[in-house]
């Protein structure tokens, strides 16, 4: 065998290593909760710890699974892990903003790491169907739930509402998810307890959207309970 044989061979077992172990990763955390993953690592490391608790699908509010579909993923039950139609108006608008769906962030923050590289993104493109695919809508929301930054050093709804407002996930009102699902898009520079007009604009605007995805059905494949 030549060299370029033994090489192209190498690359080959490679790949199907790497494969396997996202493949195993995905059906794993299909029932199990993520352990640590990379950026908490890091943040761990930078910060001298983080909050972090999980908790259950039926320990969160039905209100805040359905205010950050309404913030973040206004179509995660209609798409199959990206929204096409998002994506064309941020590219018409020169910006990537808002087209990033929940089931990319999950496969970003789970599987992967954060940062703009090429490579990144084109894993990120071939395990978000993959996720979409072996995992429920809710199994997914559950797991994003449970691993965003809502603050700095703290991540997931449950160490989050009791920072905040010192309750359980399971009981938070309308208005408190909407402040945590308000500062998904910048947890190191929003505080949900702020009483500034800005937060009290975007949590309205969010209650009002949770509202609407109730009704109109675009809640139906995770909120089924």
């Amino acid at each position: 065998m030549g060299r370029i044989a033994r090489l192209r061979a190498v690359a080959v077992k490679g790949l199907v290593a790497v494969a396997g172990l996202f493949a195993t990763l995905i059906l794993l955390f299909s029932f199990l909760p993520p352990p640590i993953n990379v950026y908490q690592a890091g943040e761990a490391w930078r910060l001298g710890g983080i909050t972090k608790d999980w908790t259950s699908w039926d320990d969160i509010a039905p209100v805040m699974a359905r205010s950050v579909v309404a913030a973040e993923d206004a179509n995660f039950c209609n798409h199959w892990g990206f929204d096409i139609a998002a994506i064309k108006d941020a590219v018409s608008e020169g910006s990537n903003r808002g087209a990033s769906t929940i089931s990319q962030q999950v496969v970003k923050n789970v599987l992967l790491w954060h940062g703009r590289s090429y490579v990144r993104k084109a894993l990120e493109a071939v395990l978000t169907p993959a996720v979409e695919f072996v995992w429920s809508k809710q199994r997914i929301l559950e797991v994003y739930l449970n691993v965003a930054e809502f603050g700095e050093g703290i991540f997931g709804v449950q160490a989050a509402a009791q920072h905040y407002f010192d309750v359980d996930a399971a009981d938070l009102t309308a208005t408190q998810a909407a402040r945590l699902a308000a500062v998904l898009p910048d947890p190191k520079d929003r505080n949900p307890a702020a009483s500034s007009s800005f937060m009290r604009r975007r949590s309205a605007a969010i209650i009002s959207g949770a509202e609407t995805i109730d009704v109109d059905g675009r809640a139906d494949c995770f909120d089924w309970q």
